[in-house]
């Protein structure tokens, strides 16, 4: 396989692109540093694309490597041929390449093999010809041996039988056709079990679909209720179907011994291969599923991630708790921890009037400007007791409710103890919820992503897997934003392209030594960070007061030079961009000549555009042109709510059938998909992500159960 031409062909790239990714990849280049500083190379792919490149990259070495090692050890046993070549040659697939090597793999004891070893292959060979050119009695008694445990001419031929069998089960294009069948024509069922006691898969208690239509959140939800033995799986398939097909590929037009084939075309399928069919469709079903629930995180976490910030705002971090109390933190404007402290605001205290003094003389203290309350445990009454209090402050005070999902992993991590070495973990938990606030992306890059919640079933995805691709998700959003080389936490600058931990800590040492750094090129002075890594990493770096206004931009160092030559001929020069004097900047190089401008400065075009647009805006947040956080004065109760009542709403979750909305009840409501928009969409990503903000109309509400029914289709009445 011409790992190049593949990869060209099935990302739509042009061959010296997809050469030139697979050599940058190859070098240690990482996905941000590709995407953003070698466009003329790859064609200006992005990010996404540069990923699944990678991955495809990746599986497309092991296929090859797999078959070579198969074609090593079946040539090995003397038996490779050059039929075998070629099929090994046009598989696409793992499961293809293990389908070519299944009758040469060694095998434990079956009927086949103990009838191989009294030497009935012959036999079989003659009955699986189809041509009776001799007697089958006849020949059948000159196997007969004692010796051998063979004592009748039908002991002889049931082992022949036997071994056609297994040579029916093991024939590669026949399991290839069995898996498409039943993939295309069967269906998935399901059984309830101990039906009183689990309420929670009732919608599975006599379920059936066809496998070609069932959407990806329910199979993994029948694996979950599967491994709880709560449901009984099977799949079903009409097994004449089945039959049929091996009968096309097996019995000869007008051959000989039809009976006898067929009989041993319906014990191979019965006692040999259906079961493990099942098993590898069903495997193949739970991959895909898996994957697309990956996706879905993925694309759930990126918009989480890039949430604008709160910036320059006192924020009062407030984690709700009942018997233990509720424990406050206040940062100031960059995050530093101002106080702590913890009050009785919720049952079975609920010291209302002791606990509304202690954060009034915090938010006289410190000017608090907005309150962060986490979602969970006693959130509800907390956020009572906030709107409440709010009311009578002197100051103008707002409050919002923060996801803390992984707040309490964070606080007891290593990672939070290293940042937080004097202080218990409820107040590193309160610490992180009011951060969360003022930037989400900043803090939640500290957190075991898998435990940030905002996909289905993490905790049943293959673990490394969904590792892998959110760590993806997590280094795309720190460079596509850029750090603050002076302020940075370890932890977010180890996020950086061509960073690690290790080099993290160093930089932050370093900084503390030398006072904050003044320009991107003292870098190279902090211990084991060399040349690549610079490379690698300089342009996500900013310096907010550098000497040199470029060190304050994604302009890598590699294009100063050609930066300065640009500006010359433009007439301009780098004060003029400290001082944004370079609002038409864009207009003068396409009125000179784009093409001409990158030419003569020595750079791509692409990085010709990508220099003017940063030195249009230098220091820029991408976060700031996003919705800010919803600041809350006031609160509202799940009875409050009415059929056809119109809300604002912030998407918190984007699944397969729908999207979660929170309207402002502390319950988030849900958007079904078929009530998203007025026209057809195949997944609700295509009209929504998390964070945006919505207008829902209540469909239904049911408070016992703590359900809300939304509709965004806000000119239906219900």
């Amino acid at each position: 396989m011409n790992i190049i031409d593949t990869l060209s062909q099935e990302f739509n790239i042009k061959q010296n692109h997809a050469n030139n990714i697979v050599g940058l990849i190859d070098e240690g280049c990482t996905i941000p540093f590709i995407a953003r500083y070698r466009k003329e190379m790859t064609g200006s792919a992005d990010d996404e694309v540069l990923r699944n490149f990678a991955d495809r990259l990746t599986y497309l070495r092991n296929l090859n490597m797999k078959k070579e090692e198969v074609n090593h050890l079946i040539s090995e046993q003397g038996k490779m041929t050059d039929e075998i070549k070629a099929m090994l040659e046009n598989a696409k697939t793992m499961t293809e390449v293990d389908d070519i090597y299944r009758p040469f793999r060694p095998k434990r004891k079956t009927r086949a093999s103990i009838a191989i070893s009294k030497g009935l292959q012959p036999l079989a060979d003659y009955i699986f010809e189809q041509k009776a050119f001799k007697d089958l009695e006849a020949y059948s008694t000159e196997f007969i041996s004692d010796e051998k445990g063979i004592k009748t001419s039908l002991d002889a031929q049931q082992g022949a039988f036997d071994i056609i069998a297994e040579m029916i089960s093991d024939n590669a294009e026949n399991r290839k056709d069995l898996r498409e069948l039943f993939l295309k024509k069967s269906k998935i069922t399901s059984k309830l079990l101990e039906h009183e006691k689990n309420f929670t898969y009732e919608t599975y208690k006599d379920y059936s679909e066809d496998i070609s239509k069932i959407p990806s959140h329910k199979i993994l939800a029948l694996n979950r209720g599967e491994s709880e033995e709560c449901l009984k799986i099977s799949l079903e398939l009409d097994e004449n179907l089945a039959l049929n097909l091996i009968k096309d590929r097996f019995l000869k037009k007008h051959g000989d011994y039809q009976d006898i084939m067929i009989k041993v075309i319906e014990d191979s399928y019965k006692r040999l291969i259906l079961s493990s069919i099942e098993r590898e469709v069903r495997n193949e079903l739970t991959d895909k599923a898996n994957e697309q629930a990956i996706k879905m995180f993925e694309l759930n976490l990126k918009p989480l991630l890039l949430q604008a910030p709160l910036k320059g705002k006192v924020v009062l971090g407030f984690d709700p708790a009942y018997r233990t109390g509720c424990k406050l933190a206040v940062v100031d404007e960059n995050g530093n921890l101002l106080d702590y402290a913890v009050v009785f605001a919720t049952p079975p205290q609920s010291k209302i009037e002791e606990s509304e003094k202690k954060i009034s003389e915090l938010v006289d203290k410190y000017n608090i400007d907005v309150i962060s309350i986490g979602n969970g445990t006693a959130s509800k009454e907390s956020e009572i007791f906030v709107a409440s209090l709010i009311k009578k402050l002197h100051r103008k005070v707002a409050y919002a409710i923060v996801n803390e999902a992984g707040a309490s992993v964070y606080s007891a991590s290593k990672l939070g103890t290293e940042e937080f070495p004097n202080y218990d973990v409820t107040v590193r938990s309160a610490t992180s919820i009011a951060r969360r606030l003022q930037d989400p992306l900043a803090e939640l890059i500290k957190i075991d992503t898998k435990s940030i919640g905002v996909g289905l079933y993490q905790h049943d995805m293959p673990q490394n897997r969904l590792g892998e691709v959110l760590d993806g998700v997590v280094e795309s959003c720190v460079n596509s934003v850029g750090v603050d080389l002076n302020t940075a936490s370890y932890s977010l600058l180890s996020r950086i392209s061509g960073l690690n931990m290790g080099i993290a800590k160093n930089i932050v040492d370093y900084r503390k030594e030398i006072g904050g750094f003044k320009k991107r090129n003292e870098l190279l002075k902090v211990a084991k960070l060399g040349d690549k890594a610079f490379n690698q990493s300089a342009g996500f770096l900013r310096i907010v007061n550098a000497s040199n206004i470029l060190d304050n931009t994604g302009v890598h160092p590699e294009s100063y030079e050609a930066t300065n030559k640009m500006l010359k001929i433009l007439g301009k020069n780098l004060d003029d961009v400290k001082n944004n004097n370079v609002e038409i900047l864009m207009k003068q190089a396409e009125n000179y000549g784009i093409s001409k401008l990158a030419k003569e400065v020595g750079v791509g075009e692409p990085t010709l555009i990508d220099i003017i647009n940063e030195l249009q805006k230098p220091g820029r947040d991408i976060r700031d042109s996003l919705p800010q956080p919803t600041l809350r004065t006031d609160i509202m109760d799940m009875s409050d709510l009415k059929p056809n009542m119109v809300l604002d709403g912030v998407v918190r979750n984007v699944i397969d059938f729908g999207v979660f909305v929170d309207i402002g009840v502390h319950q988030d409501g849900l958007v079904h998909i078929s009530q998203i928009t007025n026209r057809f969409i195949k997944h609700p990503s295509e009209e929504v992500k998390v964070g945006d903000h919505v207008k829902v109309k209540i469909i239904k509400v049911d408070v016992d159960k703590k359900r809300i029914s939304l509709s965004m289709r806000i000119d239906q009445e219900f």
